[in-house]
C-alpha cells in the first residue's frame, strides 16, 4: 500500500454510518437544521439499574485491569440470560468471551476462525463493518445478494451459489440494515446447510430483543446442540438495553474458540472496561431492567408503524422491506427516477435537512436506510421531509 501504509490494509474504508453521524453533528453544531435519522443507536438513556451498577464498581474501586476474558459476574449473568432467552437451554458462562462492544467480538471471532485465502460469505446488504474487518484478517468477503420478494434475506439455494470451498459465513437476524428477521425454520435450514460442508457461522444476534414478533427472535440458541459446533453467537447490551457508549459486547463459542478468542485478546485490549461490566452484568441479571426493555422496544414498535404507513400511504409504490425487528427502515430511491441512494442522501440533507445513510454503504446503491431509534417529533418532522422530497424527485 503506498504512503507507508500496511498492506492489512489496503481494502480498508471508513465506516459509512459513523461518517454520515459525525456530519449530521457537524452541522448541528454549525447551526442548520438537520434531523438525524442515520443513527444507528436507541435514543434512550441507559436504565437506571445498569448505570447505578456502574457507578458502583467505580466508587468500590472496580477500576484496575478485569479478567481478560470479562468478569464471571458478566460471564454468569450473560448465560443465564441467553439460556432464559433460548427456554432454558443450558448455556456454559467458561464459553462466553467478552470484548469491548460487539464490534470487537466480531474482529475476535474473524481472527480467529479466518486466515488469508479463506472466503467469507456476507448476506447482502450488510452492515459496513463485515466485510472490512473481513479483509482485515486477510480472507476475502464475498456478498451473496438477498432476495427483494424474500425481505432481502438468503436462502440454501443462494448461499449454493456462492465460491465453492468457503470457510464461513456471517449472518445478522434481526438485520442491519433491513430490519428483516429470519425465521426458526430458516436459521435451521442455514445452520444444516453449514454444517453439512464445514462452515463456520458467526451469527451476529445483537438485536435480537428488538423483535416485533411474539418473544425474542428465532436464534441459532433455539437449535440443537449438533448444529452448534460450528457456531460463534455474536450478543451485547448496546441496542436493547440502550448502552451503546458502554462498549460491552459478547462471544458465545465453542470451547475451543473461545480459548483462542480470549487470547487474542489478551494481546489488544486486555479485557472491556471494567465497571462497565458490572453495569451490563446488571442489565442482564435483574429482571427490573427487562421492563425497561420492554417499554423500549414498545416504542420502537410504534415509531415502526408510523414509518410503515406513512410510506404506505404517502409514497404507495415504494419498495421496502417490512421491519419485523431492529430500529431500521430500508426503503428502494431508484423509483424515483434515475438517482442512486447516494445521490438521494446527499441532496436530502442537503436540501431538506434529514440525514439518512445510503444503499452503497450495505452493498447496494439503490436502496436507503433511515433509523426510526429518533424522538418520535423529530422523526415526523422528518417523514413530512422525505416524503416532500420524494414527491419532488416523482415530479
Amino acid at each position: 500500500m503506498s504512503d507507508g501504509l500496511s498492506p492489512n490494509l489496503q481494502h480498508l474504508e471508513t465506516s459509512a454510518t459513523i461518517a454520515i453521524s459525525a456530519e449530521a453533528k457537524r452541522r448541528k453544531a454549525a447551526g442548520e437544521d438537520v434531523i438525524d435519522l442515520g443513527a444507528g443507536e436507541p435514543d434512550f438513556p441507559t436504565p437506571g439499574i445498569p448505570a447505578d451498577a456502574g457507578l458502583r464498581a467505580i466508587k468500590e474501586g472496580k477500576t484496575h485491569y478485569p479478567a481478560n476474558e470479562g468478569i464471571l459476574e458478566l460471564r454468569a449473568a450473560a448465560a443465564k440470560h441467553l439460556s432464559l432467552l433460548s427456554g432454558g437451554r443450558p448455556v456454559n458462562a467458561d464459553h462466553i468471551v467478552v470484548s469491548s462492544g460487539s464490534k470487537q467480538s466480531l474482529f475476535n471471532a474473524c481472527f480467529t476462525l479466518f486466515g488469508p485465502g479463506d472466503v467469507v460469505a456476507i448476506p447482502a446488504p450488510a452492515w459496513v463493518s463485515y466485510p472490512q474487518i473481513v479483509h482485515l484478517a486477510r480472507a476475502r468477503p464475498v456478498m451473496v445478494s438477498g432476495d427483494p420478494e424474500w425481505s432481502l434475506k438468503v436462502s440454501v439455494k443462494d448461499l449454493d451459489r456462492m465460491l465453492p470451498g468457503a470457510a464461513g459465513l456471517i449472518l445478522c437476524s434481526p438485520c442491519n440494515p433491513t430490519g428483516g428477521v429470519y425465521t426458526h425454520a430458516e436459521i435451521r435450514a442455514i445452520a444444516q446447510w453449514a454444517k453439512d460442508r464445514k462452515i463456520w457461522i458467526i451469527a451476529d444476534e445483537i438485536y435480537r430483543r428488538i423483535h416485533y414478533g411474539p418473544g425474542p427472535a428465532p436464534s441459532f440458541l433455539d437449535l440443537p446442540d449438533e448444529l452448534l459446533e460450528r457456531v460463534v453467537l455474536i450478543y451485547g447490551v448496546s441496542k436493547a438495553y440502550a448502552m451503546t457508549g458502554w462498549r460491552i459486547g459478547l462471544a458465545l463459542a465453542p470451547s475451543k474458540i473461545a480459548k483462542a478468542m480470549a487470547a487474542l485478546q489478551s494481546h489488544t485490549t486486555t479485557g472491556a472496561n471494567h465497571p462497565a461490566q458490572f453495569a451490563a452484568a446488571a442489565a442482564l441479571a435483574d429482571e427490573r431492567v427487562e421492563q425497561d426493555v420492554t417499554r423500549m422496544v414498545a416504542e420502537f414498535r410504534k415509531r415502526r408503524d408510523l414509518v410503515v404507513a406513512r410510506f404506505r400511504q404517502e409514497l404507495p409504490g415504494v419498495e421496502f422491506v417490512d421491519p419485523l425487528g431492529a430500529f431500521y427502515f430500508f426503503f428502494r430511491v431508484d423509483s424515483f427516477g434515475k438517482i442512486t441512494g447516494t445521490e438521494f442522501c446527499t441532496r436530502l440533507v442537503t436540501e431538506n435537512g434529514v440525514a439518512t445513510v445510503p444503499g452503497a454503504a450495505f452493498g447496494d446503491d439503490r436502496w436507503v436506510r433511515l433509523s426510526y431509534a429518533a424522538a418520535t417529533t423529530d422523526l415526523e418532522k422528518g417523514l413530512d421531509r422525505i416524503v416532500a422530497f420524494a414527491k419532488k424527485l416523482g415530479d
